[in-house]
């Protein structure tokens, strides 16, 4: 009996610890939806924990802050948008967001997979062109709900898949381990838990046909 006692309880000090090292990535970040999105904390972890086999993964995942709001256990706390606007990574993405007032709508979804631009993804793109697309509300719109899957994608779910985006355009995902594509865009960090949203950072800006 004390044997069978010793082992739950080390069994169950170790599901605690893997729900406390939960990962994740916001965008807009309005103060409502930042606190509101906090309240459900007890249900984070259990979601994270479920999505956490292979943790974060890619290169750009070293430039992430290791400790507040912007670090992985930061961002793991905070809705998608409030979570990417901790990021500096992901600072013209944020702006992008902001500017098509989706910040709201990505906040309170629910177990959604955002494929973030990293900010030299946008740098790519002429800056008349990139300013052109900012000051065009439908087009920005289009683009960035390309960008977000209505469900939560494991690195496995990404090996060869084709998903209908929010846009209802369709994005095609292959490889493995941790060398990923989304369309022609690669995986620079993958993986990243937000309290609403599995987050895979790339290197390119996807466009729907």
């Amino acid at each position: 009996m004390q044997f069978k006692r010793t082992a739950f309880l080390a069994a169950t000090a170790a599901v605690s610890v893997l729900g406390l090292t939960a990962c994740s990535g916001g965008m807009d970040t309005p103060p409502a939806a930042s606190s509101s999105a906090q309240a459900p904390s007890s249900a984070a972890p259990m979601t994270t924990s479920a999505t956490m086999a292979s943790g974060e993964f890619g290169s750009a995942c070293a430039s992430v802050p290791k400790d507040g709001p912007g670090s992985f256990s930061g961002m793991a706390k905070d809705p998608v948008a409030t979570a990417a606007s901790n990021n500096p990574a992901l600072s013209t993405l944020v702006t992008a967001v902001t500017k098509a007032k989706l910040g709201d709508t990505l906040n309170t979804a629910k177990d959604i997979t955002v494929f973030a631009p990293a900010n030299g993804a946008f740098d790519k793109i002429p800056k008349a062109d990139l300013d052109k697309v900012l000051a065009d509300n439908a087009t920005l719109t289009k683009i960035l709900t390309y960008h977000v899957v209505p469900k939560r994608l494991t690195p496995a779910d990404l090996a060869s898949g084709n998903f209908e985006t929010l846009q209802k355009g369709m994005v095609k995902t292959s490889g493995s381990g941790s060398s990923f594509k989304v369309n022609d865009a690669n995986v620079v960090c993958g993986n990243v838990q937000t309290a609403n949203a599995t987050v895979y950072i790339i290197d390119g800006v996807l466009m729907p046909s």
